[in-house]
């Protein structure tokens, strides 16, 4: 019931661009505590107008919600207005996914669309 509460309530904030239930906007502070306590997490750096970006998002939320996969916390990274985040995590691009587990990174993708190869990069972080 709560599943199909939160698909009903989501459902048309996704047309607006709006991260998904399963993606936060990055938070300093969030992050380093979560990963200071080695705790999994996925750093998706993000630009509205990119179509890979666009792509990657149901791919990346869909796979979130796996039970797998249910313990990773998703960190949403402006590529155009979070510049700072942007360089701290080294990204040269949107569509990039960084995992990390264990306080480290583990993992990173630039422009992958592929579910299978997005799944094994997540699987890396648990």
């Amino acid at each position: 019931m709560l599943k199909l509460l939160r698909t009903l309530i989501l459902m048309p904030l996704l047309g607006a661009g709006i991260a998904l239930s399963a993606e936060f906007p990055f938070d300093t502070a969030r992050f380093d505590a979560l990963n200071q306590e080695g705790k999994p997490i996925l750093i998706a750096v993000h630009a509205d107008w990119c179509p890979t970006c666009k792509a990657q998002q149901p791919i990346v939320s869909a796979l979130m919600t796996t039970p797998a996969l249910k313990g990773i916390t998703a960190f949403r990274v402006d590529f155009d207005g979070q510049k700072d985040v942007v360089k701290r995590f080294k990204a040269t691009t949107q569509s990039t996914l960084i995992v990390f587990k264990g306080g480290k990174e583990v993992g990173r993708s630039v422009g992958d669309t592929r579910k299978d190869s997005i799944a094994a990069l997540l699987k890396k972080a648990i």
